[in-house]
């Protein structure tokens, strides 16, 4: 996968986000059966005032998140807990943008004492799959969700972030 990282916060240097951003993005398009050098994203490394205001002019939150991505299509499955359809290579590479903020992430990691990186890379997944389509505001399709998370941070070696 094409991979564009635009980092507005230095700090981001220090884990090498970029190798992040395409490793998280490659495992969720290997997972689901997509070619990844095919597609495309961009994701902005940012903090926490850049994204409340993100928050604030797309979400009506003017809040700092974690995580923010902006489909460019709608993908979402019409039936609850069912895979969104997968994007046209041809007609619909370019997949969205993903925000990301690096003190509301560090923030989390710290409070749930996990690995800063491993966070990261957790965030940078369910952004991935939000550009897919999955969503997590119906029961069956949080369930969806956070089951492939798990299953393609487990491959990756992590821990499910869902178990306690």
């Amino acid at each position: 996968m094409t991979v564009d990282v635009v980092v507005e916060d230095a700090r981001w240097a220090a884990i090498d986000i970029d190798v992040l951003a395409q490793r998280a993005s490659d495992a969720v398009l290997d997972r689901l059966g997509l070619e990844p050098s095919v597609f495309e994203i961009a994701v902005l490394a940012c903090d926490d005032t850049r994204i409340a205001a993100l928050n604030a002019d797309f979400r009506g939150k003017p809040a700092p998140t974690n995580v923010l991505s902006w489909p460019s299509d709608e993908r979402a499955a019409s039936v609850a807990g069912e895979i969104p359809l997968a994007p046209d290579p041809v007609t619909d590479a370019e997949l969205g943008d993903i925000a990301i903020a690096y003190d509301t992430c560090a923030r989390e990691a710290a409070v749930a004492g996990k690995p800063f990186v491993d966070h990261c890379l957790h965030l940078l997944v369910h952004g991935t799959l939000h550009l897919l389509g999955f969503d997590h505001e119906r029961d069956l399709d949080a369930t969806l969700m956070e089951g492939l998370e798990a299953e393609i941070l487990g491959k990756m070696g992590l821990d499910n972030p869902y178990r306690e």
